[in-house]
Formats: structure tokens, C-alpha cells, sequence
């Protein structure tokens, strides 16, 4: 068996990718072209393969080439449509240009942008190291304007008038402690996009993103065993949620039924926000409760 046919330590496997139900019509994106950057796993994969099952043509980007063909062969056999590679990373703007050039040169254009790469660790912020820093801002904001702006550029230049942009940032309303570097890039992308959102409002683009709490997918496996559990509990639902719920969001975002929605943030957190804690480098022990005498 196939690395890429085991099921997964965390999240579904890709015969289950592709059975997952979905609230949407089989033609909603019919004739659509869409971009899904960080497709070859986790929640990336799991947009791309909604796409496909709802008649998009897919463009998929991502760092690794052969995840990205495992991907794009299994999307082309579950949609019977046309799919797009590209190897690249999102932090070199040449790349990013390339990526665009590519794409525009095979489709002509595209009609959705889903920026889903980004990455991150798990460390109190004494811990990080310069690289490390510079590393998760470089990619989840930097990376993520370069998308934005090449997509913004193509689509005022050649007339489009109903471009879409939805971003997977984070849900930093309270910060995150044990990641403040993805917390600060995840919360500059929130701002970037509603400040884009009015900017770019005369060119008929809508810019949204979506504050992704604990979603169980392979990201888990970043994080050290022993802090896995709590991720279940950093929200009254007492439970992860799964790389469907944001998938399905994405489509809500990038369709036809938020057509009256720019510069806003959807929590997918179960509640996380407004309740839950969220420890994934650890509960330092400043936090935790005394122990009990006996």
C-alpha cells in the first residue's frame, strides 16, 4: 500500500475525502476555475477535492511536487475535469508570478484564489529563534499578499468583475497562545484582507478569510503527543472539527450564496473564541491547578 493510500494518524483518507457529504449541488462550480494553494494534504486537500466533486477545474500549488500529482491524479479520477500542478513556494514572488503566468496561460484566467498555504509550530514565544519567526510570517502573511495581489492584478487587467479571495487564517481574536507568530501573521492577514476588501470593491473582487480553530487533518501531527488531547478541548463543543467544515465554508465564501459578503472572518472553532484555552506547546505551569494534598 501507498503512503499516499494509509489512513491517516489524523484526519480522513482520500477514499473518504471524496465521500464526505456536502450540502452543495454537483454543478455549483461548473465552468469555474479555481486555485487552491497547499492542496497536496491536510485542509487544502480536502477544499480541492470539494471543488472537484462541485464541477470546479482545479489549479493546485503546493512545495511538494509528488503530493501534488498524487492529489491531482486522484481529483482527476473522482471529477473526470481537468487539473492543473504547479510546484512553487508561496514565499518567493517570482514563483508566485510563475504560478499565476502559468495558470493564465492555461485557463485564461481564474475565478477563485483559496489561500491555504501557511504554516506554522508549536513554541512559547521565549523559545523562538529568529529563522522560526521569520519563517511563519514570511509564509502565512507575505506569502499570502503575493497570492492576493497577483490574482488582483490579472483580474482588474483583463476586466473580470467577480473575482473571489478566501484566505485560511486563524482564529486569533484571543490570540493563540503557544504560537504568537501565528498568531501576529494569521491576524496582519485578517487585517490585509478587510482593508482589501474596500480597496478592491470598485473591481468587483470579494476578499474573506476564515479563522480556523482546532481542525482535526495532518497539521496534528506537528504538535507533540502529549499536547494532542487538548486540542479536542479548546472549545464548549469539547471536540475537534473536521477539514469538511472548512471546506464547505470556503465554497460558502467563494459562491454565488455570499455574493453580499466581502472583508469578513468565519470562526470554524467551535466556539473556541468565546470560551476554550488553547495550550498547543504545552500549559505552562504558571496555569495549571495545584496539585491536591493528601
Amino acid at each position: 500500500m501507498k503512503a499516499s493510500e494509509a489512513q491517516p494518524r489524523f484526519g480522513p483518507g482520500d477514499t473518504a475525502l471524496s465521500q464526505l457529504p456536502t450540502v452543495y449541488r454537483d454543478d455549483l462550480y461548473a465552468g469555474k476555475v479555481v486555485l487552491v494553494s497547499g492542496a497536496g494534504s491536510g485542509i487544502g486537500k480536502a477544499i480541492a477535492f470539494l471543488m472537484a466533486r462541485l464541477g470546479a477545474t482545479l489549479v493546485v500549488c503546493g512545495r511538494k511536487a509528488e503530493a501534488l500529482e498524487d492529489c491531482a491524479d486522484k481529483l482527476r479520477a473522482l471529477s473526470g475535469r481537468e487539473v492543473m500542478t504547479h510546484a512553487m513556494t508561496i514565499r518567493d514572488p517570482a514563483q508566485v508570478e510563475g504560478l499565476f503566468d502559468a495558470a493564465w496561460e492555461r485557463f485564461g484566467t481564474i475565478d477563485v484564489l483559496v489561500n491555504n498555504a501557511g504554516g506554522q509550530f508549536a513554541a512559547h514565544a521565549m523559545d523562538f529563534t529568529d529563522k522560526g519567526w521569520n519563517a511563519v510570517i514570511d509564509t502565512n502573511l507575505n506569502g499570502t499578499w503575493y497570492m492576493m495581489q497577483n490574482a488582483a492584478r490579472r483580474w482588474v487587467q483583463q476586466g473580470k468583475r467577480d473575482g473571489s479571495i478566501v484566505t485560511i487564517a486563524a482564529a486569533v481574536d484571543r490570540g493563540l497562545t503557544g504560537m504568537a507568530h501565528t498568531a501576529a501573521s494569521r491576524a496582519g492577514v485578517i487585517a490585509l484582507s478587510k482593508t482589501l476588501a474596500v480597496e478592491w470593491a470598485e473591481h468587483g473582487i470579494r476578499v474573506n478569510c476564515i479563522g480556523a480553530g482546532a481542525i482535526e487533518s495532518n497539521g496534528f501531527n506537528n504538535y507533540k503527543e502529549e499536547n494532542i488531547g487538548g486540542l479536542f478541548r479548546t472549545n464548549p463543543m469539547k471536540r475537534a472539527g473536521d477539514v469538511q467544515d472548512v471546506a464547505e465554508a470556503v465554497v460558502y465564501l467563494t459562491s454565488p450564496s455570499s455574493k453580499y459578503i466581502t472583508g469578513e472572518t468565519i470562526n470554524i472553532d467551535g466556539g473556541m473564541v468565546l470560551w476554550g484555552d488553547f495550550w498547543p506547546a504545552g500549559m505552562p505551569d504558571h496555569f495549571k491547578p495545584p496539585a491536591t494534598e493528601t
